[in-house]
């Protein structure tokens, strides 16, 4: 049995955070997310897994090399991304007769694999109550049809899971070119269903689309409310600490310093004297949170300094990224209402009435500067003492 994971795409959706990465290496609790998603598939027992690599796939290749957990790994290079179905193509290659077809940008629970495994053809649904964005799973039990995104509904939506016998190949050379000019993996499914069986695998369970930069936040909440914590490294005496909390070891947690948890705390990071970290908030290695700082629900990714008298709240903050002493990020509009952002040229209303900054790899920010609500920084952007910075903020821009 083998699985085959989609991640070629460039992820052009959850930018700036793609600037440096493919989308399925961005950290979720300081492990990329395709690595939840081979722990998966391993631990429901299988035994070869391909993944499918395109932008930036070295880095996935580097990480993981000829095999991950003493399971063998073949890396497929998608030369041009033609829509889904022609990135499922690619497995045609390999001899198995099923396989788990699986997006590598998904957080889930493990142990519905198992269950998904008992069919010869199935797709897995959750359930959403506004499923307008999602392809909406027409049948009961058995798969009639997936339909994409019908305006205003809800019910059980297609969860990016799949398992399928090699008939499907046959389907995929047959169906028409999308208008958008893909070949599209759902309307292989639909062709498939027509003929054959195709079980609904219904999940009630932990399941995140990561497809925007802020459901890295939803994601983050749901695995530390789940996950077990140890507490390594030194934390001095005068330190509070509150709730479940883990601590990474060589990691120093210094007086004054105040944490309630659920917290998540990487190897070898300094946090202190006088840290405020609030819940939902995840630190990364080497990282420096230091004096009079507050981070609030907030991931601070590895190698960043968020060193003196900050505000940090409802924010992604990539890697290598230094804040000047008071630079300030809000996270609530005044009229509270939500928080739309810029993506793809659109403005997308997020859902979230509190949402921070979404700052690519290697920004730094002098002293005093504001950050305004939902605000987009491209990697390698500098901003000067006292600026105010707002909207989207292209790569490598300078401010001054």
């Amino acid at each position: 049995m083998r699985a085959f994971i989609l991640a070629a795409g460039e992820g052009t959706r959850m930018w700036p955070l793609t600037d440096t990465r493919p989308k399925p290496m961005i950290p979720i609790i300081n492990k990329p997310i395709i690595e939840y998603v081979l722990d998966a598939v391993i631990d429901a027992g299988i035994e070869n897994i391909g993944i499918l690599i395109g932008y930036e796939g070295r880095r996935i290749a580097e990480r993981y090399g000829k095999s991950y957990r003493g399971v063998k790994i073949d890396y497929v290079y998608q030369e041009r991304r033609r829509g889904t179905g022609d990135a499922v193509l690619y497995a045609e290659r390999f001899p198995e007769d099923k396989f788990i077809v699986i997006n590598g940008d998904l957080l889930f629970d493990s142990k519905i694999i198992s269950e998904l495994l008992q069919y010869d053809n199935a797709v897995l649904g959750v359930y959403r109550e506004h499923a307008e964005h999602y392809g909406l799973l027409v049948g009961t039990d058995t798969l009639e049809e997936i339909r994409e995104k019908v305006p205003g509904s809800s019910g059980l939506v297609n969860a990016g899971v799949y398992v399928v016998s090699r008939e499907i190949f046959k389907h995929l050379h047959n169906v028409d070119v999308s208008p958008r000019g893909e070949i599209e993996f759902t309307d292989a499914v639909n062709s498939m269903a027509r003929e054959r069986e195709f079980k609904i695998v219904k999940h009630d369970g932990l399941w995140v689309d990561i497809g925007m930069p802020w459901d890295i936040l939803e994601a983050t909440q749901s695995l530390l409310d789940t996950m077990s914590c140890e507490e390594h490294g030194v934390i001095e005496e005068g330190v509070h600490i509150h709730g479940k909390v883990c601590v990474g070891e060589g990691t120093r947690i210094m007086s004054g310093t105040y944490i309630e948890g659920p917290v998540y705390i990487g190897k070898n990071s300094k946090i202190g004297p006088n840290a405020y970290l609030r819940p939902y908030t995840v630190v990364g290695d080497n990282v420096h949170i230091g004096n009079s700082c507050e981070i609030k629900a907030s991931v601070i990714m590895n190698n960043t300094k968020v060193p003196h008298f900050n505000y940090v709240g409802d924010s992604v903050i990539g890697e290598n990224c230094n804040l000047g002493a008071g630079t300030k990020i809000a996270n609530l509009r005044l009229d509270e209402h939500n928080i739309r952002v810029s993506v793809k040229g659109k403005l997308v209303d997020t859902g979230r009435r509190k949402l921070g900054v979404i700052m690519g790899d290697d920004v730094h920010t002098g002293i005093n500067v504001s950050i305004d609500v939902g605000t987009m920084l491209g990697a390698r952007t500098m901003i000067g003492p006292g600026a105010r910075v707002r909207g989207r903020i292209s790569t490598g821009t300078r401010i001054f």
